[in-house]
């Protein structure tokens, strides 16, 4: 009996973690999807580095975006999940695509935050924060 309450609460995490999961992979879905319907080429999808992972990675024109998608209830929570460590994470794993990509270098190179809140249109924060992080 005293097991049961153990393993309980274990179960109840690795759930959450699921849900988180898959609201986070339906929430890449949708700001791909809105991306894409403005014009934007998705050239990487989740692209996973030794440093980190960088959601998506688009052009469109002369343009490169590296884009954190965040879902969440409030434009406030999701601004407030990107981080300084998230961003460090993420130039960083940025500068390892390039290495591996070096035509991207040729581009503008820019690091976007892609909100995905529930019944709204994705919104994009253009220029969210400096490669210099």
């Amino acid at each position: 009996m005293s097991l049961k309450r153990h393993v309980q609460p274990l179960n109840q995490g690795r759930n959450k973690r699921q849900q988180a999961h898959k609201l986070g992979l339906s929430g890449e879905f949708r700001a791909a999807l809105a991306l894409q319907l403005t014009g934007w080429r998705i050239l990487k999808r989740r692209y996973k580095t030794k440093v980190g992972e960088i959601d998506l990675i688009a052009k469109r024109g002369k343009t490169v975006i590296f884009v954190e998608v965040k879902a969440r209830r409030s434009r406030e929570a999701a601004m407030d999940a990107v981080t300084p460590a998230s961003q460090r994470r993420i130039v960083k794993a940025a500068k390892i695509f390039i290495t591996e990509h070096p035509k991207a270098g040729l581009f503008t190179l820019r690091f976007d935050v892609m909100i995905i809140r529930p019944w709204r249109w994705p919104e994009r924060i253009i220029n969210a924060f400096p490669a210099e992080n």
